[in-house]
């Protein structure tokens, strides 16, 4: 082996021995049903700007209506029988679930204090 290959593969095993481990997929699974008027209300008031706070940057939004087949991959406890129902989940796994919406408070101040215990959490901005 010439020099040049040697170091230019000591320089690739080098990468992927010190790279960071991958980061998790953390997903924040809406289950709704139409003429829910508490998804209504949560899609008016936190809807717009989930995305844009550390919450939608560390797990993104997905909606899923409440009786339609679970996407591939995902595997949760069990349906949920109200709606809203939210449902961390960490790479396709049910980590959490929120059921209802009373109000902005309630939704940021739970959904917040468990993504904390999250390592996405700092790297997407949230407060610790």
């Amino acid at each position: 082996m010439n020099a040049i290959f040697r170091v230019a593969l000591l320089a690739l095993l080098a990468t992927f021995l010190l790279a960071p481990a991958s980061r998790a997929d953390l997903r924040l699974m809406m289950f709704e049903q139409q003429g829910c008027a508490y998804c209504t209300m949560w899609h008016n008031e936190i809807g717009p700007i989930y995305p844009k706070t550390a919450e939608g940057r560390t797990a993104t939004l997905v909606t899923q209506q409440l009786r339609d087949k679970l996407p591939e991959g995902v595997s949760i406890v069990s349906r949920p029988i109200y709606t809203p129902t939210f449902v961390l989940l960490r790479d396709g796994q049910e980590i959490w679930r929120l059921e209802g919406y009373p109000g902005e408070d309630f939704f940021w101040g739970l959904l917040g204090k468990r993504l904390q215990q999250e390592p996405e959490w700092a790297a997407a901005g949230g407060e610790g």
